[in-house]
């Protein structure tokens, strides 16, 4: 193992999924969520396949024993992707991703909820710690009246997001067990692309050519994203990369202040501290419990 390049693949990946979310952003006002979804998964798919095909495991990557595990994964999954990008179109790039890190505090809850798996004081502690932040990073959006009700839906589709992206890792958690890492990356954007199409009936559009190149560049940097995602997991261990994803929130503030004009509000800095804080504090109690993430976190982007 090689803990340095673990962590360089692990931001490097981190980064240009907040690139890729600033390109969905930035074509958000054009295309309609679920059209920005099928971009995205569709034009990952030959950056996923000559992955495979480069380390030789496209046979085992097309393999699966439990289909019916790949559907359920890739139904929260996209509908996580579809309440994610339409809330970038509606709130500030910092927000978006401050609030999306909700997920792995519901993830907590609804593993012993569906998982059976215990939770006991400190990691309850963590969880309304998480809660707390986002809190503090949602009142400004939903007491202010002179913002309108589109932040107040961009709220709420980032916490659907949220929910969602919960019950995907739990899905994960199972579907690892017996699946490979190849599998469930590559089925996910199958499935993703196929859920994604059937809104193709509702307002899709004919891009012009500068978002047709802004979608298809979400997709493409999304596949590399996920690549390198995985392969950092090979480097590192899970509990040594995992706070290595609260980098993009500071990836987000720099894109969000330099491309798109977006000032951070105090709280939500303030709640990116405690949110921070309550994700790191639940990693440290689950590497002292010994709970093994790593193969579930290798495959949940920060979008599904």
């Amino acid at each position: 193992m090689s803990p340095v390049r673990g962590m360089v693949l692990k931001l490097s990946a981190v980064l240009l999924f907040v690139i890729m979310a600033s390109l969905i952003k930035a074509s958000a006002d054009v295309v309609p969520p679920g059209e920005a979804v099928f971009f995205r998964s569709f034009f990952a798919l030959p950056v996923i396949l000559g992955w495979l095909a480069l380390r030789h495991e496209l046979a085992t990557g097309l393999r699966t024993r439990n289909p019916m595990g790949h559907l359920w994964r890739g139904m929260f999954g996209v509908s996580a992707m579809g309440c994610g990008f339409a809330a970038l179109g509606l709130l500030p790039l910092p927000e978006v991703t401050v609030l999306g890190y909700a997920a792995p505090i519901l993830t907590v809850i609804f593993a012993a909820i569906l998982l059976g798996e215990r939770i006991r004081l400190i990691r309850i502690s963590a969880v309304i710690m998480g809660l707390v932040g986002v809190v503090i990073v949602m009142l400004p959006q939903l007491g202010n009246e002179d913002l309108g009700t589109a932040a107040r839906w961009g709220v709420g589709l980032v916490l659907a997001s949220a929910t969602l992206r919960a019950l995907a890792h739990v899905h994960i958690r199972k579907l690892v067990q017996h699946e490979t890492t190849s599998a469930v990356v590559f089925y996910f954007a199958v499935t993703a692309s196929c859920f994604a199409l059937l809104t193709a009936p509702f307002g899709w559009v004919v891009p012009d050519p500068v978002t047709a190149a802004q979608l298809v560049g979400a997709g493409l940097v999304g596949g590399v994203a996920q690549i390198l995602l995985t392969s950092s997991y090979r480097h590192a261990e899970a509990a040594f990369l995992a706070p290595f994803d609260y980098a993009s929130i500071l990836f987000a503030l720099v894109i969000g202040y330099t491309i798109f004009d977006e000032i951070p509000t105090s709280q939500t800095v303030i709640g990116s501290v405690v949110i921070i804080a309550a994700g790191v504090l639940i990693i440290w109690r689950e590497r002292q419990l010994g709970m093994k993430r790593g193969p579930a976190r290798s495959n949940l982007t920060p979008q599904g």
